[in-house]
């Protein structure tokens, strides 16, 4: 990729205004409440748009596009199961956490079962996001390496520090405005280049809808029926409903957003609308492969394309102006930042309040319970470094492998919450006992069988909850 010195400075200045703001809105924190939920007062609009930013990634900017320049656009079957899931974790899984004064998603799992099951589910969570965003870091480098000719391990490194930077000293107020800001740039920039696309087609819309139609590129609805296949109603509607019921009803990085409203239906309304969000937004992305196909059916590329998911990042580069070109790879970055800077914040927070301060609260001061949160968030951010550049080191089918444990660990967590919800018999052991045989299970789904992921979350609260309930009947133990 050849990409002008204008454009670069132009990328490197957007950072830096992110960098500098995230600081500057995120400044004066006293204590832990405002560090990591906000001081709980933030409006539930600023709490909307973190919601779609943090599950809206680099991957998810370019690769969305290729797969409707490559497929069709049935991948909008799993948001519209995204959008009737959420409907679910706001009438059953969203009240609970506002029965008290939560930091984190797993302190209801402390008050049902006991610490052990709270600091495990805890422990899942941590590892499982540090490893799957230290991955992510590294694809996104991978988009600055090419661009730069910086070596890997440093455009890691850059991107990394840069997140770090705001969230460290800014906590949760600066990853909430960030997110706002680098939502409306990327979208900003995603609407300014299907504009560019639509002015390049001779017909405009219409040639899309043309064209696309006749190659069925249009097409939203498969309803045939495939345990492989992801990309069908069923798995998207229905593994979509379960996997936002973990990844939206039970994971610390959403859970965190909810905490931060002023109260519960402020927390109930953004989750709700981010789903309508959601869906727009990838209607958009889809709609944007959709014309990349017009545009080089039309216009055949000197070089064929190796990889869908480079299609967008070539029309970016190559048809759009000098200028344009840097807001449009600041939204590519825009997105890589959001995800990152939420999932360090929740780690930490996840961290200190599961795991650190039970066993030393009464001993640490207000002050204290923020250096050391500001601390843990400077770990996982390095260690997310840590990871993306030993990822160099592994081949591009590993690491797609490793970025899907989080589909189906969040289903473990799941089934923990389930078997506190729907029964009264179980205690902490079976718990425990339901969470270890669920994760072996999942292992071995996940590496030995074709099972599409959608369905991940499915199967893993399933077996989680089934193992569960079936070693409270050989335990026999007294629930807490």
């Amino acid at each position: 990729m050849n990409v002008s010195n204008i454009d670069l400075a132009i990328l490197a200045a957007y950072m830096a205004a992110v960098v500098a703001f995230g600081i500057w809105v995120g400044r004066g924190a006293r204590n832990l409440a405002d560090y990591a939920v906000g001081g709980r007062d933030r409006p539930w609009w600023l709490i909307l748009f973190s919601i779609v930013a943090t599950e809206t990634s680099t991957v998810t900017f370019l690769s969305i596009p290729g797969f409707a320049f490559g497929r069709d656009m049935t991948w909008l079957q799993l948001p519209i199961g995204f959008l009737v899931g959420r409907f679910v974790v706001a009438l059953f899984l969203l009240p609970p956490y506002f029965k008290g004064r939560l930091f984190t998603a797993y302190e209801v799992l402390h008050e049902r079962f006991g610490g052990t099951t709270e600091r495990a589910a805890s422990v899942l969570f941590i590892v499982t996001r540090t490893l799957a965003d230290g991955l992510r870091l590294f694809l996104t480098a991978i988009v600055l390496q090419e661009m730069t000719g910086l070596a890997i391990h440093w455009s890691v490194a850059a991107i990394g520090l840069a997140t770090i930077a705001y969230t460290v000293t800014g906590g949760m107020r600066a990853v909430l405005w960030t997110d706002l800001i680098q939502f409306v740039v990327y979208i900003g920039g995603a609407l300014f280049a299907f504009k560019v696309l639509l002015g390049r087609l001779p017909g405009g819309w219409d040639q899309l809808v043309e064209m696309g139609g006749a190659a069925g590129k249009l097409r939203v609805f498969d309803f045939h029926f495939d345990w492989s296949e992801p990309y069908v109603f069923w798995a998207g509607v229905i593994g979509g409903l379960v996997v936002t019921l973990g990844s939206h009803g039970v994971d610390q990085m959403m859970v965190q957003r909810y905490l931060c409203a002023r109260k519960f239906e402020d927390a109930r309304r953004a989750l709700v609308v981010s789903g309508f969000v959601v869906l727009a937004q990838f209607a958009l992305f889809l709609l944007i492969g959709v014309g990349l196909y017009c545009f080089y059916q039309l216009f055949p590329p000197i070089e064929a394309f190796d990889r869908t998911d480079r299609v967008f990042a070539r029309f970016i580069l190559a048809e759009l102006p000098v200028g344009v070109i840097g807001i449009l790879l600041g939204a590519i970055f825009s997105a890589a930042m959001s995800t990152l800077s939420s999932s360090l914040n929740s780690c930490a927070t996840a961290a200190a309040n599961d795991l650190v301060l039970p066993r030393r609260r009464q001993a640490t001061s207000q002050a204290g319970e923020l250096r050391l949160t500001r601390g843990l968030t400077l770990f996982f951010g390095l260690a997310q470094i840590a990871v993306g550049i030993a990822a160099q080191r592994l081949t591009s089918s590993v690491v797609s492998s490793v970025l899907g444990i989080a589909a189906f660990t969040t289903g473990i967590i799941l089934g923990v919450f389930a078997l506190g919800l729907a029964t009264r018999h179980v205690g902490q052991r079976a718990a425990l006992t339901g969470m270890v045989l669920g994760l072996a299970a999942m292992s071995w789904i996940f590496f030995a069988t074709e099972l599409a992921w959608p369905w991940f979350a499915l199967v893993g609260g399933s077996l989680t909850f089934i193992a569960g309930w079936g070693a409270s009947k050989v335990l026999r133990e007294e629930p807490a």
